[in-house]
């Protein structure tokens, strides 16, 4: 039976809150330890559903894991490889884990690995991937729902993304690195987590420049020059503008620990421009406070640097009782404002037109049931809670389970008065009372 989480808000947040290691690169780095035939340990391994997944879709290439979540590592021994299979059983529940095929190009010269899934939020298309390993000299096709991809050998070219794509630049980085001679990746994808994992390969034996910039490029190595490493991956950046958004929404003061502020530049700037008080206590720790009714702010989403498209949601749970009218501009995702039918449900005034959504805050927003269409946007009605005046219960977890380590727990230490309960809500379903849709 899943769980729902009950909030009663509208009451200022105090308290310290430590920020867990970044989801988006914990897993790219899970997939790039096939490339060695070694055995590699990851540190600062968050608890969360989507590492499970990843350890699956790892065991089931034949790599053995063994997964500590008391000092939160992962070893992975990838010395022998026994399928080139990256099963639909796994792949389709969570976009990442489709990164293998890199891995799996690079080092078995052969990958079948099921077309990605994960949250609905629009089309995320594998052409840019494709492209990229075609121009290796990787033979691709899609059959029966899988991305089967064959090479005798691997040959560095010049790839210009048509979109800096985060996902196709870790996977022709990963194939890459065993290619002969150099691959040069332009219109790359700029990404924190790209640079973790250009830093967690170069640690393993490979080179690469330019992580970080739209140029990145990687002079091939051989096999036997790639080995085992342990690594301590970045913080999540995400997690980190959830927590922030969860205190300022409030009204409140707290700490955030272990941040990586440069991660968040453009976010924290929206921030400041809404009225809001971040200081920066020590080189990766935070304090946040508002005391003062936020003031209204446009963005658009954008690649790295830009607004991220994973925080869109959370701002504009903080700008559905700012003091004014906002203008919010999706460019990513095509469906990335299903939260906007939840925070109408709460009273928010929110006319959506397109990937434009205008916002004009109201006074309080009033507690009530609302349900995660997605991983974001169920931390955004979790923000919404907080800020609402009365209970609210927040159902879809499995959503938010993807992406937050000990949530409850985490929101109990900054004073959120909330609890996680089974959710009766699943009898009805059973009994045919409620079509879910996101199953």
């Amino acid at each position: 039976m899943s769980e729902k989480l009950i909030i009663s808000g509208s009451r200022p947040l105090e308290g310290e809150v430590s920020i867990s290691g970044a989801k988006n690169a914990v897993l790219k780095l899970m997939a790039a330890a096939l490339l060695a035939q070694d055995v590699s340990k990851i540190h600062n391994v968050p608890e969360l559903t989507d590492v499970e997944i990843m350890l699956d879709v790892l065991e089931c290439l034949g790599a053995k894991c063994i997964y500590n979540k008391a000092d939160k590592s992962v070893e992975i021994d990838a010395t022998n490889l026994t399928s080139v299979v990256a099963s639909d059983k796994f792949v389709s529940k969570m976009r990442a884990s489709f990164v293998v095929l890199g891995s799996l190009v690079g080092r078995m010269k052969e990958a079948r690995v099921a077309l990605p899934g994960g949250c609905k939020i629009g089309e995320r298309r594998v052409n840019f991937h494709i492209k990229g390993l075609e121009a290796l000299g990787a033979k691709c096709k899609i059959e029966q729902g899988y991305v089967h991809a064959q090479a005798k050998e691997l040959v560095g070219a010049d790839i210009c993304l048509d979109i800096p794509s985060v996902g196709a630049t870790e996977n022709i980085m990963l194939a890459a690195v065993l290619a002969s001679g150099t691959t040069r990746i332009q219109n790359a994808a700029q990404e924190p987590e790209i640079v973790d994992l250009a830093n967690f390969l170069k640690a393993m034996g490979a080179q690469i420049d330019g992580a970080g910039t739209n140029e990145i490029t990687i002079y091939g190595v051989k096999q036997s020059e790639l080995h085992g490493v342990e690594y301590t991956t970045i913080s999540d950046r995400i997690e980190a503008g959830t927590y922030m958004s969860a205190i300022i929404a409030s009204g409140g003061h707290g700490i955030i620990k272990n941040v990586f502020p440069n991660h968040l530049t453009i976010f924290t700037g929206k921030l400041l421009e809404m009225g809001a008080k971040i200081r920066l206590l020590e080189p990766n720790v935070m304090e946040v406070s508002s005391n003062m009714r936020l003031l209204p702010m446009n963005f658009i989403t954008q690649p790295y640097p830009g607004f991220p498209t994973d925080l869109q949601a959370l701002a504009m749970a903080l700008l559905s009782t700012s003091n004014g009218i906002s203008v919010v501009t999706e460019s990513l995702y095509e469906n990335r404002f299903m939260h906007v039918a939840e925070l109408w449900k709460m009273g928010a005034n929110i006319k959506q037109s397109k990937n434009h959504a205008i916002i004009k805050g109201v006074d309080y927003l009033v507690g009530t049931s609302v349900s995660a269409p997605d991983l974001r946007a169920g931390a955004a009605l979790v923000v919404a809670a907080i800020m609402a005046r009365g209970e609210s219960e927040i159902h879809g977890l499995n959503h938010i389970d993807r992406g937050y380590e000990k949530f409850t727990d985490k929101l109990k230490g900054l004073g959120v008065c909330v609890s996680r309960v089974s959710d009766d809500s699943d009898l009805l379903k059973t009994c045919g009372g409620i079509n879910d849709t996101q199953v």
